[in-house]
Formats: C-alpha cells, structure tokens, sequence
C-alpha cells in the first residue's frame, strides 16, 4: 500500500527538481543593477564626423545588341548543310546555310532553253522581216503581208523579253539558296538542322554584332527629364562584379503611361565577356548630403544587429545602430550614433 504512494511522490518531487534546476536556483544569482565595462583607453576613441557624400539612383537595364537580327529563308527548300553552331563567330558574307539547288538548277535550264528557243525564233524572224521588206520595196508584196511580218518579230521579241526575265528569276531564286552572314558578329541559337525544310520567314539562326552592345534602361519621368544625350554614366555587372563607364546614347523621346518612365540606351565599351540579356545597373548621380560615416572596423555585426560602442563619461556604453551603404574603408551610420560622439574599438 506504502508502494502505491511512494512512486507518484518520488515523480513529483523528481518533476521539482529538475524544474528547480533550470531555473537556475541552485546557481549564485547577480544582483539586480548595472556592470561597468572595462574602459578603452581614451586615446582609442575616433571622433564621430560628418562626410559629404554623393546619393546615387540605382536603375536597373539590361544588355541588348543594337545590330541583331534573325536569319532566315526566302524560298522554301530543304536545308542542304548549316556551317555554323551557337556560339561560333562569323564575318560579313562567310557562308551560313545552303539549300537544296536541285529543283532550282532544273528550272534555270529550262528557263535558259526557253531564252535559246526565243532567240533562234526570232533570229529567224528577223530574216524573215527583212525579205519581206525587199519584196514590198519592189511591189512584190501587199502592204499587209509586211505588216503581218512585223507583228510576228515584235511578238517573238516580245517572248524573248519575256524568257529572259524567266531567266533572271530563276538565277535570283537560286542565289536565294545561298545563306550568308549579313552582318559580322556572333551566334546566337540555331533553329533547323540539316533535312529540315526551310520556310520562307521561318528563322533559322539568330545572330547579333557583340561591338554594338549597350544598355536598355527605363528612368523615372524626372530624372529622364534632366539627361542629355552624351551624359556619362557608371554601370555596375553584378554577375562579373564589375564597374564600367558608359554614355547616354539615345533617350526615346515617349514616356510610358503605364510606368511612368522613359527608356534610355546607354553605350559602353566593348569586352568579350558581356553577352545580351545580362543584368547591368545603372548609377545616376543626384545631389550631395552629409551624413555621419565611422570606420568600418569600429562596427560589430551580431546576427543581423550591427553594434558599436561609444566612450560615455569615461566608460564604453554598446548601442545598437542602423547601418547604411559603404564608401571604401567607411560605412554611413543612419541611427545609434550622434555627430560628436567618440566611438571605441569593438569590443570581444
């Protein structure tokens, strides 16, 4: 029966103990009030100052190629071989594709055949003509019979005319098998692969001139409205970490209505390592500010709270501050910091 209440008491006074032990009781307690922490040495405390700073509006853009273009057929034919792949580098004129030419070289010789044809005909003709013109001089003949004979020369001069120009479609139409580069630059994609039948329009390759890079860009209405064409601007490529310095080429003289914003182009100097579609960022000077910036050493980063720790009446105090952007070996302090005041090392 003893057994029966010893076991619930023993859990309980266990349940107590442990209770009591993260409490922390069995450990010597601090008094309530405030530790002074050890000073830093006066002469390690950096005034607190002012700096006059340049704000920056960053815009975001994007490379594209000025010259690009999608290349395509203008006959519809079977493509014969493709010399080219995505990333290849090509001149102005270098070949590109070539179609089939069976068909095509088929209707040049008939085309050919039918100007021979005109020709023997009218050759004939003409001798014709010309007998017929003897007669008439010698009253041999009826003035019809010699306007019959001309008429016939005209017509078959007329079909000549006609055989020729047949003839000229033919060889344009043939030319039109031969796909070359109209502009030197770099591939983009390619689309058809031999056997494929080319359509006309349909692309096939897509090329771009990587000297004609620059940045698309759409500006908020007031700050478009104070560039000008040739303005310097500094770029960042955050996926190369890299800054670059480029000028306005161009300001779209149209604002969208629904973003209220304007599009810019910007040039920039060429490097092979830039490619269409890239992000780019586009940093526009507005006006100077001042504003308070402390050695970036003398700021602690605990988690996500930046500390700092300021000489108050000949001991450090910690305060909690709000950090801004970083120019080199300073960084811009928003809050926690008052100009005048002297900020220690940090302290470990």
């Amino acid at each position: 029966m003893k057994t029966k209440f010893i076991i619930p008491a023993a859990c309980i006074l266990g349940l107590a103990l442990a209770v009591a032990w993260m409490a922390n009781i069995f450990n010597d307690r601090v008094p309530p009030g405030t530790v002074e922490s050890a000073a830093q040495a006066v002469g390690d405390a950096v005034p607190v100052v002012t700096g006059e700073i340049m704000i920056v509006e960053p815009v975001p853009g994007t490379i594209v190629a000025k010259q690009a273009t999608d290349i395509s057929s203008r006959i519809l034919a079977r493509v014969e071989k493709i010399l080219v792949r995505a990333g290849d580098t090509v001149k102005k004129g270098d070949l590109l594709i070539q179609l089939e030419q069976a068909d095509l070289l088929s209707r040049q010789a008939q085309a050919t055949e039918l100007v021979n044809g005109a020709k023997a005909r009218l050759k004939e003709a003409d001798l014709q003509n010309k007998r017929i013109k003897e007669l008439f001089k010698q009253g041999m003949v009826a003035r019809s019979e010699l306007d019959q004979t001309q008429a016939s020369t005209d017509s078959l001069q007329a079909e000549l005319s006609q055989a020729q120009q047949l003839l000229n479609e033919t060889q344009t139409t043939l030319l039109y098998s031969t796909i070359t580069a109209p502009i030197s630059g770099r591939i983009v994609d390619r689309y058809a692969e031999p056997g494929d039948t080319a359509t006309p329009g349909g692309t096939l390759l897509s090329l771009y001139n990587p000297q004609s890079l620059r940045i698309e860009a759409h500006v908020r209405e007031q700050l478009a409205l104070s560039l000008n064409i040739g303005d310097a601007v500094s770029i960042q490529v955050p996926s190369l970490s890299r800054e670059l310095q480029g000028t306005i080429d161009e300001l779209v003289p149209a604002a969208n209505a629904g973003a209220r914003s304007f599009q810019i182009h910007v040039l920039m100097d060429y490097s092979v390592d830039l490619l269409p579609g890239m992000f780019a960022r586009l940093l526009f000077d507005l006006r100077k500010e001042e504003r308070i910036l402390v050695p970036t050493d003398r700021i602690a980063r605990v988690g996500q709270l930046d500390i700092a720790w300021v000489l108050s009446d000949g001991s450090s105090q910690k305060r909690l501050v709000t950090t801004g952007k970083k120019y080199n070996d300073l960084i811009e302090v928003l809050s926690g910091i008052n100009e005048g005041d002297r900020i220690l090392p940090v302290q470990r």
